[in-house]
């Protein structure tokens, strides 16, 4: 188990006060907070089953949506880890994930927030073995916009919200107007 949220190594084991839970793809091989891992080939495949994303609707209502990929039931998001050490030693193991412009279907569905229009680096089944040990080249290479045509999507309830609410009815579509997007 690792914490989300990049604790870099030069961060003597205090996570920064900026958000590190996201490592922009155009940014990852140059930000000092993510270019030691990258470069150091520190990559890690987190796993998942789905995620969430929030739609503004043309009525100003928000929105969250669950989004799958449609060809593996558990999937990957590109990442990438790190370890730094505070005073006593205490080690800190640490992940980030990496974000990248939206493919068409993103695009629609996560349209508000401070970073619109971007999606989570899903890779290709095939792309595990370059993302984990591959040359740097090769794990560039898998960082490709997951197809749209693969993914689906739908409207949830905004419990989701909450870490307080933790329950499988969280992943129930919400019944009324447009809840799917596909």
């Amino acid at each position: 188990m690792v914490r989300w949220g990049l604790v870099p190594f030069f961060a003597k084991g205090i996570p920064p006060k900026y958000s590190t839970i996201n490592a922009r793809i155009e940014t990852v091989e140059t930000a000092p907070s993510y270019r030691g891992p990258w470069s150091r080939g520190q990559r890690c495949i987190q796993v998942a089953a789905g995620f969430y994303e929030w739609h503004l609707s043309v009525d100003g209502r928000k929105r969250p949506y669950f989004i799958q990929v449609s060809d593996q039931e558990v999937f990957g998001f590109a990442g990438l880890w790190d370890q730094s050490y505070a005073a006593d030693g205490t080690a800190i193991e640490s992940c980030v994930h990496i974000t990248m412009p939206a493919n068409p279907m993103m695009q629609d569905i996560h349209n508000t927030g401070k970073n619109p229009h971007r999606m989570p680096a899903i890779l290709r089944k095939e792309d595990h073995e370059a993302w984990l040990g591959g040359t740097l080249d090769e794990a560039r290479a898998a960082l490709q916009q997951y197809p749209a045509d693969a993914m689906y999507a739908y409207a949830v309830s905004s419990k989701v919200n909450s870490p307080k609410n933790n329950s499988p009815d969280l992943l129930e579509p919400v019944t009324g107007a447009q809840t799917e997007m596909q």
